[in-house]
């Protein structure tokens, strides 16, 4: 059975919040400055949709977006925010099922990719990266390990309890830098939240 937030959907905003305090919502938040008005925009996992809320306050209108949620339930919590007048085309699907045009100026993964093995990572970023225009912008947050011993019990921690919920496949962090450098993407901006453990990065294609 692939995995599914169905499970964690009424609570996972406020475990979130339990553990991180806002660190997970400003690391998303920190990113949407870099959208450009009138962006036509692929958000890959955007759970409970409240980043629909924080991008309408920037950009009330102009925006196309297009909203990939594989969980029914954070789709159905996604669908009750407020996106202005932005164009939301929401579809509930996994990412790698489905079909898109190759002409989206940013693309927005907020802790997407901690859920999978790196094989599995490996083909999600090579299905989402023909969709974005050359000189476009992704940006993705994630969790990763600086060293400071906490940050392993934490990680296991939670890769544990969501293996257990919601029957994600990982059993540690892929190395989602390397996607990037691969494919010829350059860091145009980036910040670490909650002592150093996760980490939002601006990416820009570079690369045909």
């Amino acid at each position: 059975m692939p995995a599914n937030f169905n499970n964690a959907a009424l609570f996972y905003d406020r475990l979130s919040r339990l553990v991180y305090g806002r660190a997970v919502i400003d690391a998303q938040i920190y990113l949407l400055q870099f959208i450009p008005a009138t962006a036509k925009i692929l958000i890959v996992g955007g759970g409970t949709g409240w980043i629909l809320d924080e991008i309408t306050k920037i950009h009330p209108s102009g925006l196309n977006i297009s909203y990939v949620e594989v969980s029914a339930n954070m789709m159905a919590l996604s669908k009750k925010r407020n996106a202005g007048a932005n164009k939301v085309v929401f579809i509930h699907d996994a990412i790698e099922n489905i079909s898109l045009s190759d002409d989206f100026g940013v693309v927005v993964t907020p802790f997407l990719f901690d859920n999978f093995t790196d094989q599995t990572t490996q083909q999600i970023f090579d299905h989402i990266h023909p969709l974005l225009k050359p000189n476009g912008l992704w940006l993705n947050c994630d969790f990763q390990l600086t060293g400071k011993w906490w940050q392993g019990i934490l990680l296991r921690s939670m890769i544990l309890f969501f293996r257990v919920v919601c029957n994600i496949e990982a059993s540690r962090l892929p190395n989602i830098e390397k996607h990037f450098e691969q494919h010829d993407y350059i860091t145009i901006a980036g910040q670490t939240f909650f002592g150093d453990f996760i980490i939002s990065k601006a990416w820009r294609r570079i690369g045909h």
